[in-house]
């Protein structure tokens, strides 16, 4: 498993393909403040030391560009990053690069990105940069896979970029939950039970509701829409062949509350918790962005069986 760079923030993810560059083109290499960027996040002037390689490395101005997304296992032949449609990621970008290789500010383009990239593709996505925007030496993507390479190679450049996993924002991962939906949506093609879950042995619904201040008319729509779901996905978490959608259930809980329990302060109420993390879940995954319902009621039942958010004992 590589690093999981879909749970850093936009400003993080620049911060990271800055001290990369650093690393690759020298010290010289110039971070931009956040905001319009003109076709540039940050830019080296001068000879590269290492990039592309010793012998024969880049000269003259160096754009770069970090593009950050939170889907997990995104890919650079994804429609919204390569396509052909104006609202693409590339069809965007090529006219801000071809201002500045028009006005004599750009030799050079990198693009650092969170997806994953093949050899072939980077060629044809490097031509079309190269043609379209008129730049006039090199184009070079870095992909995931490119990534990995530089932490493995350069270990210290997370600690430059000053990236420490508590100051991202709410970011859960989609992978385990993902897998823990696939399994549940066949064994739900059984009808679902048509009378009321019956109370466990744990804290009140009202009360664990007060304790994590999520207002009653929420609570209320979640309970009517999704409590019938909690008996059926308890079942199927409790059946031994299951085991595996078991432990990937426990590896998401685990994630989520402790992630939950850092950010909690940054978030008004439990309504806005609970979507937030829906927002995060089915931007990141493709599987989750299909079974919206299903994960409404995954999550649901994670706070109602007391896996996620604040609880007290039921004994007080």
């Amino acid at each position: 498993m590589g690093y999981p760079f879909e749970d850093l923030d936009d400003s993080q993810f620049e911060r990271l393909a800055v001290q990369i560059c650093r690393k690759l083109f020298g010290i010289g290499v110039a971070g931009f403040a956040a905001g319009p960027d003109g076709g540039r996040d940050a830019k080296f002037v001068g000879t590269a030391e290492v990039f592309p390689s010793r012998s024969a490395p880049w000269t003259g101005t160096t754009i770069i560009q970090a593009k950050h997304t939170i889907a997990f296992n995104a890919h650079c032949s994804d429609p919204n990053f390569s396509g052909s449609a104006a609202s693409s990621v590339m069809s965007e970008e090529i006219p801000r690069i071809k201002k500045l290789t028009a006005a004599g500010a750009a030799d050079n383009y990198i693009v650092f990105t969170n997806r994953r990239l093949g050899a072939e593709l980077n060629e044809k996505l490097s031509e079309r940069v190269k043609t379209g925007a008129g730049v006039p030496e090199g184009v070079f993507f870095a992909g995931i896979e490119y990534l990995d390479d530089m932490l493995r190679t350069y270990p210290d450049v997370l600690t430059l970029a000053r990236i420490d996993p508590v100051d991202g924002p709410l970011r859960v991962s989609s992978a385990d939950l993902a897998e823990v939906i696939l399994g549940l949506q066949v064994a739900l093609d059984a009808p679902l039970p048509e009378f009321d879950v019956p109370p466990v042995d744990r804290v009140s619904f009202d009360r664990k509701n007060e304790l994590n201040n999520m207002s009653s008319s929420f609570a209320a729509v979640l309970q009517r829409r999704f409590q019938l779901y909690t008996k059926p996905i308890e079942d199927f978490l409790a059946n031994p062949a299951n085991h595996d959608s078991l432990e990937r259930y426990e590896a998401a809980v685990e994630d989520f509350e402790l992630k939950i329990v850092a950010k909690r302060s940054e978030f008004q109420s439990f309504d806005d918790v609970f979507n937030h993390l829906l927002e995060v879940l089915f931007k990141q995954d493709a599987v989750l962005a299909r079974q919206k319902s299903l994960v409404r009621a995954m999550v649901f039942y994670m706070y109602w069986h007391c896996d996620i958010g604040e609880v007290e004992d039921a004994a007080t």
